[in-house]
């Protein structure tokens, strides 16, 4: 036989599981950031050798 819940366990479970989530989605931004490439270190020009290869 199941056990009942009542309206007070189902807003429990919804609170327990909305903590949950609002938990793992700072790990993922905690992460994204360690992870992060700053702007300056992507916008670099580079010389392309490949290219002027061809014009030399």
């Amino acid at each position: 036989m199941t056990a009942r819940r009542g309206p007070d366990q189902d807003d429990r479970g919804e609170r327990i599981q909305a903590a949950e989530r609002e938990a793992a989605r700072q790990r993922i931004l905690a992460q994204a950031e360690a992870e992060r490439i700053p702007a300056e270190e992507t916008n670099r020009a580079v010389p392309d050798r490949r290219w002027r290869r061809g014009q030399q």
